[in-house]
Parts: C-alpha cells; structure tokens; sequence
C-alpha cells in the first residue's frame, strides 16, 4: 500500500473539481494494483517535487514549519489533481474547461516549485 505525506485525497478531489470522473470517487473501482489511484497520484506528485528541488521533503516532513508544509500540500494536490482530470475529462463541460483546469493547477504547481528550488529560501525551508 502506498503512503502518503504531502495531503490527502480529499484536497486533489477538490481541486479537480465537481466534474471529475465518477470512477476516481470509488477507491474500490479506480485501483491500480493494491493501491488506491489517487493516492498514487499523490505519491507520485511527492516524488517529482522531491526530485525536482533535489531535496527529500518526505523524508525531513517532521521538522519542516508549517508554511512549507502548506506549499507541499498545495503543490502535490494539484499535480496529482491535473492526473485525475486527465484520467478522463469525458465529464467535464467541456475539453476546454478540464484543459483551463490543468493549466491553472499546473501554473500553481511552477510556481510552488520555483519557490522550493530557489537557493536564497533553503534555510527558510530547513528550518532555520
């Protein structure tokens, strides 16, 4: 079973928005192995925020204050939200709103990440 750190699934539902396929909703529909989708989504959103700033937040989480805390939840919900809305965009209005999602979630997503990786702000971030 995956786990995860960052947020919980609740935050990337929300940010996919009310028109995200009903299959997504049902952890014991939307299983990719033993482990429910978007907790996938989010472990893997970890993963890429961690290996992109070259720095493991999952490992140092604990000791991180809380306004870091808060940029990782908002960064990996929105990444593992635009995988929900791409799972199947066949719900929303249409492909021009589930792609002005993504776009919007994604603009968040750099922007978060630019501010994890910029050096002037690593002992911010460590805590010091």
């Amino acid at each position: 079973m995956v786990t995860t750190t960052f947020c919980i699934s609740g935050a990337v539902l929300k940010k996919a928005g009310a028109n995200v396929s009903s299959v997504i909703l049902n952890p014991t529909t939307f299983m990719i192995g033993s482990d429910y989708g978007i907790d996938l989504y989010i472990a893997e959103a970890e993963s890429v925020i961690n290996v992109n700033c070259r720095y493991n937040f999952t490992d140092k989480y604990a000791v991180l204050n809380d306004d870091v805390k808060r940029i990782l939840s908002e960064t990996a919900a929105n990444l593992a939200a635009i995988s929900a809305i791409t799972y199947d965009m066949g719900n929303y209005n249409s492909r021009t709103e589930a792609e002005d999602m993504i776009n919007t979630l994604r603009d968040v997503a750099n922007r978060n990440m630019a501010i994890l990786r910029d050096k002037k702000q690593q002992d911010f971030i460590n805590g010091s």
